[in-house]
């Protein structure tokens, strides 16, 4: 594995993330198409239903997510090559596809659209919708909890969805990106502290900590920067740290400050309730009109991220793994 800086790869780098990223912005996530993360979860449970029985959980869940996260980045990269020996056309393209699976902005911004639509209409309704994106239990949220959940995983996910898979792609190229987006499954699906996978899945949950540690905290500086208030560094500073997270405070905070408003709270997980710290003192109502300015943060700081990039490539200060 070398590194090197050249046009080709400069290009290779550039091209397939535009494409891939306007596809995201146009078409979301479809359904009608097979999702490689679905295919990630579909070996993650067999995997787990394999191994996490009997002694030695924390070994067998360790190599499990190694194995997983490591033979993914070597498939993807060892498959990046043989499509540029063959036609570097074909790895743009094969490229293009894969930023644009691994991209989950527009899906996110409006799942949480639906969630304030379908509040606005009943409480039940809006309950319904916002358990299709938070992991917490929702069948006694009142309408301003539905509305203060679908924004707390608006700002969450804006950095697990979009930053960190930009993140990635900057360092390492499509390999990085889809080996991130396996460790990020590992995470949702066995990274929790209940008595099933408290042993099994606890290397899984430190590796998305390790893997989001400056993506999560480069989101929260960028919402700043395109909201225009980097003054809320210290609000940041604050409360970013005090989530049960090490790192989902941090893009919390910096849209809890953006809105002058309060997320956080004691919330139901699993049956259990978690006594969860407030982040920011400002407890009133949530809007629709908060949502769109928060959609519309979003929406700046990825084209931001993007920016970043393709200014970062052309100037060869980071190369692509190829």
């Amino acid at each position: 594995m070398t590194l090197e800086y050249t046009n080709s790869s400069i290009l290779l780098l550039i091209i397939p993330l535009i494409i891939g990223w306007i596809a995201d912005r146009l078409f979301g996530d479809p359904l009608s198409l097979p999702h490689p993360v679905v295919a990630f979860g579909k070996i993650i449970a067999r995997g787990e239903k394999l191994l996490n029985k009997g002694t030695s959980r924390i070994f067998k869940g360790a190599a499990f997510s190694i194995f997983l996260i490591v033979g993914c980045f070597i498939l993807f990269f060892y498959l990046n090559k043989v499509l540029i020996s063959i036609n570097p056309y074909l790895a743009i393209g094969f490229n293009a596809v894969m930023v644009f699976f691994c991209l989950a902005g527009k899906t996110l911004a409006n799942e949480v659209r639906d969630v304030f639509i379908a509040t606005d209409k009943s409480a039940e309704d809006g309950r319904k919708q916002v358990a299709r994106i938070v992991g917490r239990d929702t069948s006694q949220l009142s309408p301003q909890q539905i509305r203060t959940a679908a924004l707390e995983t608006l700002s969450e996910n804006l950095s697990d969805g979009v930053i960190a898979p930009l993140f990635w792609y900057l360092l390492l190229g499509v390999p990085g990106m889809v080996a991130y987006k396996m460790i990020n499954t590992l995470d949702s699906m066995i990274g929790y502290k209940n008595e099933r996978y408290k042993d099994f899945g606890c290397w899984a949950a430190h590796i998305d900590d390790i893997a989001n540690y400056i993506p999560a905290r480069l989101t929260a500086l960028l919402m700043l920067i395109v909201s225009s208030r980097l003054s809320l560094l210290s609000f940041i500073s604050k409360y970013g740290s005090q989530h049960a997270s090490p790192n989902s405070g941090y893009p919390e905070s910096a849209l809890a400050g953006i809105l002058n408003c309060r997320f956080g709270g004691p919330n139901h997980y699993f049956g259990q309730l978690v006594d969860k710290p407030y982040i920011g003192t400002t407890d009133r109502d949530i809007t629709t009109e908060d949502m769109q300015v928060a959609v519309n943060i979003n929406q700046r700081t990825e084209i931001l991220m993007i920016l970043i990039i393709i200014a970062l490539s052309i100037t060869n200060i980071f190369p692509l793994l190829n």
